[in-house]
């Protein structure tokens, strides 16, 4: 079984987008069932052991750039160039695919105002196509595992989900996703899930090329790791930017 872990950079919120990061990317990463039960989180507690002396450590970005939720010595300039290093050997190591969807939401407002879908529900679908497309046509094939947030924005993905088995997608019939994928399972922060937190690891750095910004060794480990068509393409296959 392939199971799809996600996560978010940015708001999905389209009445009040912040200037200095006006996008929203919804990604994810692709795994086996058995490897991300068994291998990623055992290599994922060998890095949290070397590092912090614990698996309990929750890797999570918005933790890490802060320096606060076990990452207190972050602080330290040495420390930080050292758990950067380990990461990126950590996350280049591991055996995995990236999906991922953008939406430049001042764009997306502009192009298509009041009619404009929200941003996770749009990035949702993509996402969930890719699954299938991973999946092919094994019944019951896939997975997808997403954080909990909050009960209305769990509602409103949980009603997402039910709308794509009642219609489908632009390119994957209700039916098929109906058989390809098994469910949706929502999984809390403090369960100390390695796929998830592998899922934020990968979302941030997406969010910065996006945007234009300087690339850093986080985007080009993700950027070999994403999803490509058969001729090489990671447009389209791994990487959706709305709108076109």
């Amino acid at each position: 079984m392939k199971v799809l872990f996600l996560d978010e950079s940015g708001d999905h919120n389209l009445l009040a987008i912040d200037p200095q990061y006006p996008i929203f990317v919804l990604g994810g990463v692709i795994l086996d069932k058995e490897y991300a039960e068994g291998e990623l989180t055992r290599r994922m507690n060998i890095f949290k052991q070397k590092l912090f002396g614990t698996e309990d450590v929750i890797l999570h970005t918005a933790d890490i750039t802060r320096n606060r939720s076990g990452f207190e010595r972050m602080k330290e300039p040495a420390f930080r160039e050292y758990f950067y290093e380990e990461l990126n050997e950590l996350m280049s190591g591991l055996d995995y695919r990236v999906v991922a969807c953008a939406i430049r939401k001042d764009e997306h407002l502009a192009k298509y105002g009041l009619s404009a879908l929200d941003p996770y529900m749009l990035s949702f679908d993509i996402l969930v196509e890719r699954l299938c497309f991973e999946v092919g046509r094994v019944s019951r094939g896939g997975l997808i595992v997403a954080e909990e947030r909050d009960p209305t924005l769990d509602r409103e993905l949980e009603l997402a989900y039910l709308n794509l088995k009642i219609q489908g997608t632009r390119y994957i019939k209700a039916k098929d996703i109906i058989d390809r994928i098994a469910g949706l399972v929502l999984r809390s922060k403090s369960e100390n899930v390695a796929g998830l937190q592998l899922a934020d690891l990968v979302v941030t750095p997406i969010g910065r090329h996006v945007l234009g910004k300087r690339d850093k060794e986080d985007w080009r480990i993700v950027e070999k790791k994403l999803r490509r068509s058969r001729d090489g393409r990671v447009e389209g296959a791994g990487l959706v930017i709305l709108p076109r």
